[in-house]
């Protein structure tokens, strides 16, 4: 269990937008931390991969452009940040 304290404006936007979409405010900050965490961890290499590094093969030879195609998608996470 979490308690949480919002300033008085924040709380209020937090109503309006828990309302508009028809939610409690509960489920709305819970929809909420939830993805601010999905995106927080998606942004560590070493989390985006966790689940599948070391475990998938791919059943063909050695990789030959695998180094480079990490570090094509590293490159782009960062141009997104």
């Amino acid at each position: 269990m979490r308690s949480l304290r919002l300033d008085p404006n924040l709380d209020e936007k937090v109503r309006r937008a828990a309302a508009a979409r028809g939610e409690s405010v509960s489920d709305f900050l819970r929809r909420a931390a939830a993805q601010r965490a999905e995106e927080t961890l998606a942004r560590n290499p070493s989390e985006r991969f966790a689940d599948v590094a070391g475990v998938v093969h791919g059943g063909g030879g050695r990789p030959r452009r695998s180094g480079a195609a990490f570090a094509e998608t590293l490159a782009d996470d960062r141009k997104r940040q």
